[in-house]
């Protein structure tokens, strides 16, 4: 195969150059020149080879009402966890991007979820290009897979790739990693951007051309981002996040970006001997075992896509020098400011002189404003060094104006703090059930100050 003529772009300002060089000739910025495949002759295209002839065919323009539109069909992947990530399942000619740090689970999870798909019938490939095959066989028998009849592919060439999986055919394959593949159309190593985005294009169009779904494993950045360019985010249908400390032996996978299901919703696995294990009752992960209640705690119910989870907020206030900290874990710092500042205006609980420290329970991260009340109780519990009763829980937004504003799908929260034993609430008044809820007393509040109220009477 010929090797096709590359030039090299200016990311900042489109500029070319025929070779690489440190400063770019046209706007002379610094380090912005990337290598990608120099534009075809007129009428040609790098990707007409027969591979894509099935995107290809033309359509008449119709409108959307007359164009037949069908639910895609899911194939489960054996980890219900997963699948609940992915709404439902695998799609047929999906291409899912899974990135996470390294030696949190990705590779472990991949190669349990093709050897449960394997088993149910249908034809897996494992394409490795950061171990050898007998690598991955050592880890199959760690995690317990006796007699598995994956198919794995030693390979890091992208033509080679390909070819194995238009011969195969497999239902499903993985690429272990993306960055480590590189074409042999461009002349810059394995993972630099160019070789990234060209190999991830040319798998893209693979799996919407023969119907196999591809997962391409990523790495990430050290701020936690996906390596690489962000067009990689954009040309695949779902975006996986593996979350979770490596000391931890839990694990959060969520997803950021699904063009077949729900995004936002998240998947819990405990990291065992055997490999990962789903977690039903995500909850218990995120509350601590207190004997007797402890000042400073407070537990929230929080939405991670459709599953309410109840999570612990711990506060802790002690004195402060002339310039207190404000410190948060799993919650947004600004978000504290501003809560300290409506709760010293409208409830009259001062805390200028004094450290706070908030923290969410388990790892968790809380992005939505229902937490606020939780928080604001945590902190008046622990100033004032009185434990909230057993069993109680507090959910809502607070304004500026000291108001106490619902959270979304109120009622399922509470329904999942009663199932889990919960038995008194301070809620939003938009937020009270119409009917009451067996074994929960619910008390409905509009401002910050009534809140208050309410907690020092219990």
């Amino acid at each position: 195969m010929a090797k096709e003529k590359t030039t090299f772009t200016c990311t900042e300002c489109g500029g070319t150059s025929p070779r690489w060089l440190g400063k770019c000739p046209a706007c002379g910025a610094w380090n912005t020149l990337i290598e990608q495949v120099a534009e075809a002759g007129p009428g040609k295209n790098r990707y007409s080879g027969s591979q894509f002839a099935g995107l290809n065919q033309a359509q008449a323009v119709m409108p959307l009402s007359a164009i037949e539109a069908s639910d895609v069909e899911r194939t489960p992947s054996g980890i219900d966890e997963l699948d609940r990530v992915l709404g439902g399942g695998i799609v047929e000619g999906g291409v899912v991007l899974i990135g996470g740090d390294p030696g949190i689970g990705k590779s472990t999870l991949l190669l349990q979820a093709l050897d449960a798909l394997q088993r149910a019938g249908l034809p897996t490939l494992y394409v490795t290009g950061e171990e050898s095959g007998a690598q991955v066989a050592l880890r199959s028998r760690r995690l317990g897979l006796d007699q598995s009849q994956v198919n794995v592919l030693a390979e890091i060439q992208l033509e080679k790739i390909l070819a194995t999986i238009e011969s195969m055919q497999p239902a499903v394959a993985v690429i272990d990693s993306i960055q480590t593949v590189y074409s042999d159309q461009l002349t810059s190593a394995p993972g630099s951007v160019a070789q990234v985005r060209e190999c991830a294009a040319h798998l893209t169009r693979c799996a919407k051309a023969s119907g196999v779904a591809i997962v391409l494993v990523g790495h990430v950045t050290k701020e936690g981002a996906l390596a690489g360019p962000r067009v990689l985010e954009h040309m695949v249908d779902t975006v996986l996040y593996f979350e979770g400390d490596t000391h931890s032996q839990f694990r959060l996978v969520r997803a950021i970006k699904n063009r077949f299901g729900a995004v936002n919703e998240i998947g819990v696995f405990a990291m065992t001997e055997k490999g990962l294990k789903g977690v039903s009752n995500p909850s218990a992960i995120f509350l601590s075992q207190h004997s007797e209640p402890v000042p400073g705690s407070c537990v929230m119910v929080t939405l991670e896509g459709t599953r309410p989870l109840l999570v612990e907020i711990q506060a802790l206030v002690d004195s402060g020098g002339p310039s207190p900290r404000r410190l948060s874990v799993g919650l947004d710092k600004d978000r504290l400011a501003m809560l300290l500042a409506v709760l010293h205006r409208h409830a009259g609980v001062a805390c200028m002189d004094q450290d706070v420290f908030v923290n969410a329970v388990g790892g968790v991260r809380i992005s939505e404003p229902a937490a606020d009340l939780a928080v604001m109780l945590s902190i008046t519990s622990s100033l004032r060094g009185k434990a909230l009763p057993r069993g109680f829980l507090a959910f809502g937004e607070v304004g500026l104006a000291g108001e106490v504003r619902p959270a979304p799908r109120g009622q399922e929260r509470l329904k999942e703090a009663a199932k889990l034993g919960f038995s008194v609430a301070v809620v939003p008044k938009a937020n009270a059930p119409k009917k009451p809820i067996e074994g929960l007393t619910i008390h409905a509040v509009e401002r910050v100050e009534e809140a208050m109220n309410v907690v020092r009477g219990l």
